[in-house]
């Protein structure tokens, strides 16, 4: 058993200026043990900190959710593996869907409407309802909270068009609907709400790595662990919620316009813990990601009027989409371009990817709307994009699939015949969580508001259950014991495979078997290959033994919460014999409702992938709306 030394704060640490933001005002009881010789090797010094609740990932949707909890009194603690304004959500371009009427009349239930048709049926009508009524609202607040939004003549919020965006239910031509800062909309955001949340003095714990969650014998989850990468030490903390918005996976493949820190640690975390992920085999292609390198350029670029061209510098979408054309859905225009590819109309030398032209839009709208992607291009591609095409090629970009929550954020699992169950004390927003409300494809500038709506909701549903400074019960004697026995067998794991040679080896089967196109036998063959590399993860190398700055050890972590969503959705891919979405395959290309208008959930069970469903909420909230009958979706 850990020696207990109980130690009590009632004043800020005396820390350098360099560290004050990692550790601000600490009003909450700490203990400091020490544990004896876990695994038999090694002892690690154990802090404990109680909170009201604990957010995990400084993103959008972490900061939302945080702002929302400190500015009502909760004491918060805010979890991050890296400085709050390196998250990733400072990388999203476009903008922010929401029916604001800026530029044409505009409602929420038309933004409703497709969203519920982008989601190809597969999204939760309550949740999608909840999410379009609230972005009027969640812009107009982040414009209180000061984000610097592009601006019209007449000084209202600029919106930009964006693929699969209509008018009247589909029948008013295209929408404008996108709010952006330019082509910088999550940097914008993100350092807003940066500063919201100190201006609310959340607690930051800063490159601090969150490793599993505190459950109890109940079911419920009491807090979280983690490992301060700056000293070793493992830190226990204690709250009566824990938020995830710890980002999607995208790190899985090989080419993605992920950050590196993009590793799905939050569903690993869950998956550990017994609980099921949701949709994992919706991963979104991205259509203009720059050939060789991966970096996105925003579908903002196709709103102002860029247009994709093949070899033969044919308009090919007319072929595809109609009607939309550029701007048809992401699934639609991935497989499109994929589609000319394959029949000999790529680009360059191996006619293997496409161009995006720009060359001629004015050049005010460079330097207004896209002055960002004017200077990746420069350095990413080598080109000018007031003079020559961007070359471009689908990359993976986004996971509609996640954590399963309501749309009030709490997580849900199935209990008995329940299918909508809620875990006490668990929470998840952003690209981490499935709310549904992207179902089986998103559609462009829904994910920042995804983020901000759904960290509001979060919040908001613990204002609701608690309140602040509310007693909570000891944790259970042993938690956290399971994990440090984990974690100290991964530092010292002495086997023949470096890390980098797994994640490696995961990459190329995930780009390979799990691609814009799917048949049975890549889909198979690569089930078969994600579980001899998730058996290859036993034999890992790390040759870094200490607790300080180990990044070796840091990597393996992240590189098994890879392998876990990587596994689940190569196995949810196979075991769903239609086409919907983002997932295409050729041996099943039509939608099946009848068998298949449902949500996978993959469970993590020793090794092993087991399948199970839940169904699709068909309802809304109320009768502000009725709910939108499955029908074709052609654009």
């Amino acid at each position: 058993m850990w020696r207990r030394v109980a130690q009590k704060f009632s004043s800020s640490y005396a820390v350098s200026s360099k560290r004050s933001y990692q550790y601000g005002r600490i009003f909450s009881r700490l203990a400091s043990s020490e544990a004896s010789s876990v695994g038999g090797r090694s002892s690690y010094t154990i802090v404990d900190h109680t909170y009201d609740a604990v957010v995990v990932g400084a993103g959008g949707a972490g900061l939302r959710a945080a702002i929302g909890l400190s500015e009502n009194g909760f004491n918060t603690a805010c979890i991050t593996k890296l400085f709050p304004t390196r998250s990733h959500t400072v990388a999203a371009q476009g903008g922010m869907n929401a029916a604001l009427g800026n530029m044409t009349e505009d409602d929420w239930r038309w933004h409703m409407y497709d969203t519920v048709k982008g989601s190809d049926w597969l999204g939760d009508q309550d949740a999608i309802q909840y999410m379009c009524r609230e972005a009027p609202k969640a812009v107009i607040e982040l414009e209180n909270y000061g984000l610097p939004f592009s601006r019209t003549e007449d000084g209202r919020i600029y919106q930009r068009a964006f693929g699969g965006q209509s008018l009247d239910f589909g029948k008013g031509g295209q929408a404008y609907r996108s709010a952006c800062a330019a082509d910088r909309t999550g940097h914008a955001l993100l350092h807003t709400l940066y500063g919201q949340a100190m201006r609310h003095n959340t607690q930051f714990f800063v490159e601090y790595f969150a490793l599993d969650l505190i459950m109890d014998g109940d079911g419920a989850c009491r807090g979280v662990l983690a490992l301060n990468m700056e000293d070793g030490t493992i830190h226990r903390f204690r709250a009566h919620s824990t938020i995830l918005a710890t980002g999607g996976y995208g790190r899985a493949y090989f080419s993605a316009t992920s950050a590196h820190t993009c590793t799905g640690d939050g569903n690993g975390m869950v998956a550990r813990a017994g609980l099921p992920l949701q949709d994992l085999e919706f991963i979104q292609f991205h259509p203009t990601g720059i050939y060789g390198a991966g970096c996105l350029i925003t579908e903002g670029s196709r709103g102002e009027g860029g247009i994709l061209r093949n070899g033969e510098g044919e308009r090919f979408m007319e072929r595809y989409a109609p009607t939309a054309k550029d701007l048809a859905s992401r699934d639609i225009v991935c497989r499109s371009m994929t589609m000319e590819i394959r029949e000999g109309r790529g680009v360059g030398p191996l006619k293997d990817h496409l161009y995006l032209q720009l060359n001629h839009l004015p050049p005010e709208v460079f330097k207004e709307r896209l002055p960002g992607i004017s200077e990746t291009a420069a350095i990413f591609a080598g080109v000018d994009v007031t003079k020559d095409p961007i070359p471009i090629l689908p990359t993976v970009h986004y996971n509609m699939g996640g954590i399963p929550t309501n749309h009030l954020g709490e997580v849900l699992h199935i209990k008995g015949d329940n299918p909508d169950s809620v875990v006490p004390g668990l929470m998840a927003a952003g690209e981490a969580a499935c709310a549904s409300v992207h179902g089986a494809n998103r559609l462009g500038a829904n994910s920042l508001l995804d983020i901000v709506v759904f960290g509001r909701a979060c919040a908001n549903r613990v204002v609701d259950l608690y309140k602040p400074g509310q007693t909570q019960k000891p944790l259970p004697n042993n938690a956290g014991e399971k994990t440090i026995t984990w974690l100290d067998k991964l530092r010292n794991a002495n086997g023949s495979l470096p890390t980098s040679k797994i994640r490696l080896n995961m990459q190329r089967v995930m780009q390979n078997n799990a691609a814009v196109f799917r048949t049975r036998e890549t889909l198979e063959e690569g089930c078969r290959l994600i579980n001899e590399t998730w058996k290859s993860f036993e034999d890992v190398n790390i040759k870094d033994r200490s607790l300080i700055w180990n990044s070796d050890l840091i990597e393996t972590i992240e590189l098994e919460n890879l392998l876990i969503n990587a596994c689940i959705t190569l196995h949810s891919a196979e075991a769903r014999k239609e086409s919907r979405g983002a997932h295409y395959r050729e041996d099943f290309p039509k939608r099946e409702d009848g068998q298949w208008m449902k949500h996978s959930l993959g469970y993590w069970e020793n090794g092993k992938v087991r399948m199970a469903y839940r169904p699709v909420h068909m309802n809304t909230l109320d009768d502000e709306v009725e709910t939108f009958p499955p029908k074709a979706r052609v654009y």
